[in-house]
């Protein structure tokens, strides 16, 4: 139980992203598996593995299955939230808000203006740093 509690935030992360995951530590390694909608969102939880865990390669082995071949996340509109907001929380940079509102331009019409429930589509990382 150790090392689940040690990677609580990466399992915060799947819960965040709708992912179905099972979480058991096994012959000294945290083993999850489970399935993604997004390769996206896979990849969310992977970079919050590398970003807070020095000794993941060690301590973790992620086995998911990626249910849907486009690569888009998507994420539904709360109270408060805003692009830049969402930027700075996936990407970690606010200013790729630009990214988030290129994506969506089916839906949006100005990037000041998201409504409670929409359902926005969120690029890979990879697509939102290209310059």
């Amino acid at each position: 139980m150790a090392l689940q509690n040690d990677y609580q935030d990466v399992l915060d992360v799947a819960k965040n992203v709708g992912a179905k995951v099972e979480a058991r530590e096994e012959n000294g390694k945290l083993v999850i598996k489970g399935t993604v909608d997004h390769a996206f969102d896979r990849d969310r939880m992977w970079d919050q593995i590398k970003a807070k865990h020095p000794k993941w390669n060690d301590e973790i082995m992620v086995m998911l299955t990626v249910t849907h071949e486009e690569p888009y996340g998507v994420h539904t509109v709360k109270s408060g939230d805003t692009l830049s907001k969402l930027a700075k929380d996936i990407y970690g940079d606010m200013k790729l808000y630009t990214k988030i509102f290129e994506a969506n331009k089916d839906q949006l019409k100005d990037p000041d203006h998201i409504k409670v429930g929409q359902v926005l589509k969120l690029p890979p990382k990879t697509i939102a740093n290209r310059a």
